[in-house]
């Protein structure tokens, strides 16, 4: 839950030909402004500009959130990489392997927590690190998020993120603070104390208080995807 600014990520990646459909779009609304890293060019991520937009086109198509499809490899694509990797079971690295090449071209889908639990509803994969979301039981957004960090805090709180089946109890835009720490635009499912939240330091390791991290560009409209109060949140190790 800290706000920490998160840096730009010096990416490396493989050139891609990668099958891409004609029509394929980001799965999600173009985010609103926030203060985010702002985006790497393509030569600093080490593909072309025509690379990087065939990677992002591929990721929206597949339900992941790449951020505009500009050509640029910045933090929200890079996020989208490694929510595919984490599904996929593929190490999280910040560039595109042959293996993961290989993996956008015949990709699986994730897991599946709990279907009984609803065709409207979120699963969180904490062993996974990676949130699904679903409408009408199809794959609506797939994230990389960062859940409980398994350490001793404030005194004594262990940070862990409950599991069970739970539902959304209310939204909170902006910036708020709760005892568990500071966190953008969360939607709480216990209470007001753990929420599916923005933060601006989302990792490949778990490091929350014990709330899920999910991007800021998708925390920007991701309460708009879900029924609040209401949507089920299942959670699993």
């Amino acid at each position: 839950m800290r706000r920490l600014w998160m840096s730009a990520l010096l990416a490396p990646v493989v050139a891609l030909a990668i099958p891409v459909a004609a029509s394929a779009a980001p799965s999600a609304p173009a985010a609103p402004a926030v203060a985010a890293a702002p985006a790497q060019s393509m030569q600093l991520a080490g593909m072309t500009r025509h690379q990087v937009r065939v990677l992002q086109r591929r990721l929206a198509a597949l339900k992941y959130y790449p951020g505009p499809i500009n050509g640029l490899f910045g933090i929200d694509t890079q996020e989208a990489v490694w929510a595919f990797q984490e599904t996929q079971g593929l190490p999280g690295a910040d560039y595109v392997s042959s293996k993961m090449e290989q993996a956008l071209a015949h990709p699986r889908a994730p897991k599946v927590l709990d279907r009984a639990a609803g065709g409207n509803r979120v699963e969180v994969n904490i062993r996974d690190e990676v949130l699904v979301l679903y409408h009408n039981n199809a794959i609506e957004l797939i994230s990389h998020v960062s859940t409980g960090g398994h350490y001793y805090y404030d005194g004594g709180a262990f940070a862990v993120t409950p599991t069970g089946n739970f539902r959304t109890v209310v939204f909170l835009a902006g910036w708020v603070t709760v005892p568990l720490g500071e966190m953008y635009n969360p939607v709480f499912f216990i209470g007001t104390e753990f929420a599916i939240h923005g933060d601006t330091y989302v990792p490949l390791q778990p490091v929350s208080h014990g709330c899920v991290r999910i991007p800021m560009d998708i925390a920007a409209f991701f309460h708009t995807l879900v029924k609040v109060p209401g949507e089920p949140v299942i959670v699993r190790d």
